[in-house]
């Protein structure tokens, strides 16, 4: 069996071993592949593994052998299910692989806002505190995370492991989701979309991009949320209109935002948030901590393990 990686190198820059995959079939990995360069490296495989490379349905049909798709992501939007489902081909994912990296990513942020460490820091190799009259100083107040309104949109594996962590910070969790939900942690309740963005200190978002939470953020929202308020974003550019967050981070209608998704990646050097002040903006890392992503290649190469044994785990289409 012939087995191609159409684009590894995010989810092993050379720190993981693909043995485990080679093992099952011929094996060739390609750190990237283009759009020009997808059916000739494509060709006669019966086995795709991809993570960003587009499966389309024009693709698919030009690879009569192709038998299985293992996306290498939770995400399967890069694959067009329907036509795989059409011409036989199997479709996995990779589901909760990473849950702590992304919450330890949440918390990145909003200590980069509450502690303000970074701007301390080049104060300081700056020489602010060698000149300093007294042993400490601040460039601004820092917020104690203890007694704050933590709000989550969404309460997967991902916001279930945010709110543990919020708790032993001893915040206050609010959550919305689609329906109410009854059955939360203690320290945790559900509420009202509109309410939790009223009252949240904190809001980090947690749901899947939908038309419904399509710009989830943009103007109005924004200016429903206290002026004081953080929003983290770590799950799709677009649950947020950039533009609208932009503006909001200029006025000062919100104090700070944290994202780590932007709504196209890499980002066009024109995107608003990078010129916006009082926001960080990690380049989609989060999932990406070596234990993650070595959980993530466990798990992909479990999935074709079960295909080839005609026991299917994690399929999408």
């Amino acid at each position: 069996m012939k087995i191609v990686v159409l684009d590894g190198y995010t989810l092993n820059p050379g720190d993981l071993d693909w043995q485990p995959l080679a093992a099952l079939g011929e094996f060739r990995c390609f750190d990237r592949t283009s759009p020009a360069e997808l059916l000739d490296r494509a060709q006669g495989a019966q086995v795709l593994l991809t993570n960003k490379t587009v499966l389309d349905a024009d693709a698919l049909q030009a690879l009569p052998g192709l038998e299985y798709i293992g996306v290498l992501a939770t995400g399967t939007n890069v694959v067009d299910l329907d036509a795989a489902g059409e011409l036989g081909i199997k479709v996995t994912n990779v589901p909760g692989y990473g849950p702590d990296a992304v919450a330890q990513m949440v918390f990145a942020h909003i200590l980069h806002h509450t502690q303000r460490l970074a701007e301390h820091h080049n104060a300081v190799v700056d020489g602010a505190w060698s000149q300093a009259p007294d042993f400490c100083f601040t460039l601004a107040p820092l917020q104690s995370l203890k007694g704050k309104t933590l709000g989550l949109v969404g309460f997967g594996d991902i916001g279930r492991q945010v709110a543990t962590i919020a708790k032993a910070f001893q915040m206050r969790v609010l959550v919305n989701t689609r329906s109410i939900k009854h059955d939360l942690p203690e320290g945790v309740s559900w509420c009202e979309r509109e309410a939790l963005f009223a009252s949240a200190d904190i809001i980090s978002l947690h749901c899947p991009l939908t038309p419904d939470t399509q710009q989830l953020i943009n103007s109005a929202r924004l200016s429903a949320m206290k002026p004081g308020a953080i929003l983290i974003n770590t799950a799709r550019g677009g649950l947020v209109d950039e533009q609208a967050l932009a503006d909001a981070l200029e006025q000062g209608e919100i104090a700070a935002a944290g994202v780590d998704v932007l709504s196209s990646e890499p980002p066009q050097a024109d995107n608003p948030l990078l010129s916006a002040p009082h926001i960080s903006i990690s380049p989609h890392n989060a999932w990406a901590t070596r234990e993650a992503r070595q959980n993530l290649l466990t798990i992909a190469v479990d999935n074709l393990k079960g295909y080839l044994a005609g026991q299917l785990i994690n399929q999408v289409n």
